[in-house]
């Protein structure tokens, strides 16, 4: 089996500490990162089909994702920061609401994106809406992901969009938003550029609305 197939392997079979020796394997004998990196990638998004297909549960997607996570913590400060730019599909913040402190789905979504090679900023739960528009402003991010999962908390979603447009920023912004409230009705009334169930179709929403 060749070390690609070892890596798509760790990834599928959700084996972190795999991923993390295989990583290291891969700098220490100085093999071709971006071809190391684009193994790891095609077996997230593998999973992520099994995912859709019912094949695989919410523990075993958390699982891949989180060995997908620890494979890149070391291997994307490998790349030149070119290199970096360059493959980075763009820069998101994410984050939970302001009085909702769920970040279950909010973290597997993070980490789904950045294993899609998307440069993840996790602002964590219970944030402000200033400080997701601090953060967008200062990383110059392309999109801001808003998770609320409470029928309490989702009005924050549609304060964030109103408080960007205040500002006259709200074209410089990608707008995502989630969690169980949230429907296509609620997504159009705010004017959210978009809302996904999950993170594999957050993942797949992301990289349309984001398209180069």
């Amino acid at each position: 089996m060749s070390f690609q197939e070892n890596c798509k392997n760790a990834v599928i079979e959700g084996d972190i500490s795999k991923a993390e020796k295989l990583a290291q394997q891969a700098l220490s004998d100085n093999k071709d990162v971006n071809l190391v990196i684009d193994a790891f990638s095609e077996a997230i998004r593998y999973v992520g089909d099994l995912f859709e297909e019912g094949e695989y549960f919410l523990p075993e997607l958390m699982r891949s994702a989180e060995a997908m996570k620890a494979a890149m913590t070391l291997l994307t400060p490998a790349l030149s920061a070119g290199k970096a730019e360059e493959r980075s599909l763009g820069k998101i913040v994410i984050g939970t609401i302001e009085g909702d402190i769920h970040d279950i789905g909010k973290t597997l979504v993070a980490s789904m994106l950045s294993a899609e090679g998307f440069e993840v900023f996790d602002l964590g739960a219970d944030v402000p809406v200033s400080k997701f528009i601090e953060k967008a402003i200062e990383v110059d991010a392309h999109m801001i992901c808003i998770s609320a999962l409470l029928t309490t908390t989702m009005t924050g979603q549609k304060r964030l969009i109103d408080q960007l447009k205040e500002r006259n920023i709200r074209e410089k912004f990608k707008i995502l938003i989630g969690g169980a409230p949230v429907s296509k009705n609620w997504t159009e009334e705010i004017g959210a550029d978009g809302s996904a169930e999950n993170a594999i179709s957050a993942v797949k929403l992301a990289r349309k609305l984001l398209a180069k």
